[in-house]
């Protein structure tokens, strides 16, 4: 009988010279896989060097969180940006990264789009095939983790990419399949047990289940626990615990035996 995977991911590395963010040193104990900040949004060069060094000795697989170029706002305010501009700034992003994997002996094999610039391109075409062409131009075996239901993993698709589809366990669905605007009512899923709840029931039943009602079949091959809240820590753990008594194995992305290689 095959083994059921699934893959647990975090945002990491997204401290900045003096200003600390999550715990990832406890986190990189729980989820198999890391998007680690590239500079733009977050995170400095001695703390993606430290994360990523982390991360390759718990043997967590490491990508690259592009975002955009907002350290004040977290890369969390939208931009009006071109797709050529965007395109460029995931191209330098991506290879930052890739020279600090490299630099500790291991790889980049995955990329995920940050905040707003994630947010805009799960509905903008235009702006989710400029990110699709950005990462087939560094390197067409790196695989796009996508949001459900989203422009991206179209365009990830059609670009001939290998996917693996997220969903995430702290945050409520709107009925397009997309997440529920931060400001929004229920928008965040606070209590660890709750996500948990949430999680197993998409996972399960291989859907989304928006706030308003509703559902929306989709493929799940990673679940995001974001690593800057509180309750990140607590959240990953009981989510880890809720899919390893479910009878799935938790495995890196490039490990995930679905994926398409391109």
């Amino acid at each position: 009988m095959m083994v059921k995977q699934i893959n647990l991911n975090a945002d990491m590395g997204e401290s900045f010279g003096a200003y600390s963010m999550g715990n990832d040193p406890a986190m990189l104990t729980v989820v198999t896989s890391a998007n680690v900040a590239c500079g733009f949004h977050a995170g400095d060069p001695l703390v993606m060097r430290e994360t990523v060094g982390l991360a390759f000795q718990n043997g967590v697989s490491v990508g690259a969180h592009p975002g955009f170029p907002d350290l004040q706002g977290f890369g969390r305010r939208r931009m009006a940006l071109s797709a050529s501009e965007v395109e460029a700034f995931v191209v330098v992003q991506i290879g930052a990264l890739q020279a600090v994997a490299a630099a500790a002996g291991g790889r980049v094999t995955h990329v995920k789009p940050h905040g707003a610039l994630s947010n805009i391109a799960a509905a903008d075409d235009a702006l989710a095939t400029a990110i699709a062409r950005a990462i087939a131009a560094v390197d067409k075996t790196l695989i796009f983790l996508a949001p459900a239901c989203s422009a991206m993993a179209r365009a990830g698709d059609a670009a001939g990419l290998s996917m693996a589809i997220e969903i995430f366990a702290d945050r409520a669905y709107a009925s397009d399949g997309q997440l529920v605007s931060r400001g929004q009512p229920g928008a965040m899923i606070h209590d660890p047990q709750a996500a948990q709840e949430h999680v197993l029931r998409m996972v399960r039943e291989q859907a989304l289940f928006p706030l308003a009602g509703g559902r929306i079949e989709t493929p799940v091959d990673s679940i995001c626990v974001h690593g800057d809240g509180p309750e990140a820590l607590a959240t990953a753990r009981l989510v880890r615990e809720g899919l390893t008594a479910d009878g799935y194995a938790l495995t890196p992305i490039p490990d995930l035996a679905r994926l398409r290689l391109a």
